[in-house]
């Protein structure tokens, strides 16, 4: 198979074929992120023929296993759904002629990645498959997105997840607790509250900011420019979080950064919630917590 470099993929993506399609990111500026640091580039796009040979030899493989059956395919890479419509669609044209079984076709995808398609091209890529995408949005907090060089405003969620919706394509968030920075937190929780609440993502997945002497965020903590918020910050933060969505989705914490994960669907357990995050913030000590994200050597 063809992976370059460490292969991620959301939780819920464990049981899907995992395809190789790009490597990289097409933006590489996040201040925050180091995933892609061991890719000795910024981004490349895989070339058909090394996708249909993967294709192949997972068909091969499968057979030998006496298995035949694939349901559903993740694209890998940083942002897939930049590829241009055609390419899409022929990805998809491939992944159907090696697995008639598969039903449908995940990725990362960036926000503007969904603002390069036209409404007619989103419908026919859900026709094709494309569905259940994962968008790290990380924040509504308009502040926190140009500090951490995002490249999107809380603006363009709202309105490229809505062309998502009105396309048929259904969507999950990533959302990275931390990165409004000390003293803002919950506000910033308050903020992507009101955006999600008017939209309908299937699950709100939370990672803790977890910050390595590789990334820029680093040195601008060095050189005096931002402030991490404080462990005990984090989990009021996710309190926020939980008693401003109003909207029907899965709230998960469930990623290596949570040291005390949590998973329950809003709006029935959000009592549940809220009881174990105020467990969690009346009972655990802030060393036991920061110690936990110092020894965190990778996410």
């Amino acid at each position: 198979m063809h992976y370059t470099g460490t292969i991620w993929r959301p939780p819920y993506e464990a049981s899907s074929l995992l395809l190789e399609v790009t490597a990289g990111c097409t933006h590489h500026q996040c201040k925050f992120c180091t995933l892609y640091d061991d890719i000795p580039f910024n981004f490349r796009m895989s070339p058909l023929e090394d996708i249909e040979a993967d294709l192949r030899e997972t068909k091969e493989q499968l057979r030998l296993w006496k298995q035949s059956q694939v349901t559903r395919t993740f694209l890998t890479g940083a942002n897939p759904f930049v590829l241009e419509y055609q390419r899409l669609m022929k990805i998809a044209e491939l992944i159907k002629r090696y697995f008639p079984s598969n039903q449908t076709i995940g990725c990362f995808s960036r926000i503007t990645d969904i603002k390069l398609k036209t409404d007619d091209e989103l419908k026919e890529l859900r026709k094709a498959g494309y569905d259940g995408l994962t968008i790290g949005m990380e924040t509504a907090d308009d502040s926190a997105l140009e500090f951490m060089n995002k490249g999107y405003t809380s603006t363009d969620i709202l309105a490229q997840c809505r062309r998502l919706e009105q396309a048929g394509i259904s969507y999950r968030f990533f959302y990275l607790t931390g990165i409004s920075g000390e003293g803002n937190g919950e506000e910033g929780a308050k903020k992507t509250a009101e955006i999600c609440n008017q939209l309908h993502p299937e699950l709100i997945g939370a990672n803790m900011l977890t910050i390595y002497p590789q990334s820029a965020l680093y040195q601008d903590i060095k050189q005096g420019n931002w402030i991490e918020e404080s462990e005990m910050e984090k989990y009021k933060e996710l309190r926020s979080l939980v008693k401003h969505l109003k909207n029907p989705t899965v709230f998960a914490a469930l990623g290596a950064s949570n040291m005390i994960q949590l998973q329950g669907k809003l709006p029935e357990d959000r009592e549940k919630l809220l009881a174990v995050l105020d467990e969690i913030i009346g009972s655990q000590k802030e060393e036991k917590l920061r110690n936990y994200r110092k020894n965190l050597r990778h996410l």
